[in-house]
């Protein structure tokens, strides 16, 4: 039975989180070179291809909260969340 649009993308987060996550250390979480890698090929476009560490600090001291110098699967989530929320907000502004 295929998945629903929104099981797929489900499946999809888990998925991209763990292309970047555990290429350098800790396989189940990402951390500074592997968040700006994941920020800057998969969200480019939403982000304006910001090539800026400044902001991929602060997107990386925003969501570790746990101040570890990781982002684990939950904190990523939070960040697809919040972008998810921001596009949504912008998009209603359009109409």
């Amino acid at each position: 039975m295929p998945s629903s649009d929104l099981e797929s993308a489900m499946q999809m987060l888990i998925k991209t989180f763990h292309k970047y996550s555990g290429k350098e250390g800790d396989k189940y979480t990402l951390n500074r070179g592997e968040l700006k890698e994941l920020l800057l090929e998969e969200l480019g476009t939403y982000l304006g291809n910001s090539k800026d560490n400044e902001a991929v600090e602060k997107v990386m001291n925003d969501l570790d909260a746990n101040n570890d110098g990781e982002v684990d699967f939950t904190e990523f989530i939070i960040l697809m969340g919040a972008l998810t929320v921001a596009c949504n907000d912008f998009f209603l502004e359009l109409r």
